[in-house]
C-alpha cells in the first residue's frame, strides 16, 4: 500500500482525515497528491501534512493509482466530466460522495473500476466505519486497496449489492447524530432531575462512550450486555421497561427507514439519466 500514489479530488474535513491516517499508517506524504481550489486551504494542506497539492484536478491526477473523488455530490458531474479525459485505464476510482451511483461516475468518467464508500463522521477522529461497495470491474488486489484507504480513519464492511449502501447511511452514515440526539436527551432529563448541565453532559456522554467501547469489545451481543446491566424490578429495568412501552423499537426502525428511503430519492435526484 505505501507504495502506491493516490490522489484527492476535493480535500475538505474528511479528505485530510484520510490524508493524516494514510501518513500516520506509513504512507509517504510524496505519494499523496490533493487537489483544492481554496489557496489558503491548499497552503494548510502543505502545512499540516507535506504532501503534493496543486490547483488542477488533472494536474492531481497524473500518475496516480487510486484516485479519491471527496467533493460535495451536487458538483460531481461537472468535476467528473472535466476530470475524465486526464484518466488513466486502470486507475482505481473511489468515492465518498453520498447519493451518486457507481453507474453514474462510469458514465461521466468512463467505465473505470469504482468503490462507493458510506463514511461516517467519527472518521474525522479516526473512529469511523465505512460501508464500501465495488462495481464489477473493481479487482480483488484494488478491492484490498480501498479497504486500506478506508481502515486508515477506523474500520470497514463491505456491501454485496449497491442498495445496501442506502441501509448503511441509515445505520452509520446518519446513525452518530441519533446518538447525539439521545445523548442530548439524556442531558436535558439530567437537568430537569436536579443535575447542572456540565455534570449532566458529562455523566451522558462518558456513559455513552463507555457503553460504545462495551458493545464494540465484547464476546457477547448487545441485547446479553444488556439483560447483564438489567436486574429484575430494578432502576435499569423501570427505564427499560418504559422506552419499550412507548415504542422505542418501532421507532428506530421508523426512523432509519426513513433515512435509507431519502438515501435512495437522493441517488436518484443526484444521479445522471
Amino acid at each position: 500500500m505505501n507504495n502506491l500514489r493516490i490522489a484527492f479530488i476535493g480535500a475538505g474535513n474528511m479528505a485530510a482525515s484520510l490524508i493524516g491516517g494514510l501518513l500516520a499508517q506509513g504512507m509517504p506524504s510524496g505519494n499523496i497528491h490533493a487537489s483544492e481550489p481554496s489557496s489558503q486551504r491548499r497552503q494548510q494542506l502543505t502545512d499540516d501534512f507535506g504532501i503534493h497539492v496543486h490547483a488542477d484536478n488533472a494536474t492531481a491526477c497524473t500518475r496516480a493509482d487510486i484516485i479519491l473523488l471527496a467533493v460535495k455530490p451536487q458538483i460531481m458531474r461537472d468535476v467528473c466530466l472535466a476530470l475524465a479525459p486526464a484518466l488513466q485505464p486502470g486507475q482505481l476510482i473511489i468515492s465518498i460522495a453520498a447519493g451518486i451511483s457507481c453507474a453514474s461516475l462510469q458514465q461521466w468518467l468512463g467505465h473505470l473500476p469504482v468503490v462507493r464508500c458510506m463514511p461516517n463522521t467519527p472518521a474525522l477522529l479516526q473512529q469511523g466505519i465505512s460501508g464500501l461497495y465495488a462495481a464489477a470491474q473493481v479487482s480483488d488486489t484494488q478491492r484490498q486497496q480501498a479497504t486500506a484507504v478506508m481502515n486508515a480513519v477506523g474500520s470497514s464492511v463491505w456491501v454485496a449489492e449497491e442498495q445496501l449502501l442506502d441501509a448503511v447511511t441509515a445505520v452509520s452514515g446518519s446513525g452518530p447524530a441519533y446518538f447525539f440526539l439521545l445523548i442530548e436527551a439524556m442531558t436535558d432529563a439530567g437537568v430537569r432531575l436536579g443535575l447542572d448541565t456540565a455534570t449532566a453532559a458529562r455523566l451522558a456522554c462518558q456513559t455513552a462512550l463507555g457503553a460504545a467501547h462495551m458493545a464494540c469489545q465484547s464476546d457477547v451481543d448487545v441485547a446479553s450486555l444488556r439483560a447483564q446491566v438489567t436486574s429484575p424490578q430494578g432502576t435499569t429495568d423501570a427505564a427499560i421497561r418504559s422506552f419499550e412501552a412507548d415504542g422505542f423499537r418501532p421507532m428506530v426502525e421508523r426512523a432509519l427507514q426513513a433515512a435509507a428511503n431519502r438515501s435512495a430519492e437522493l441517488s436518484c435526484e443526484l444521479g445522471s439519466g
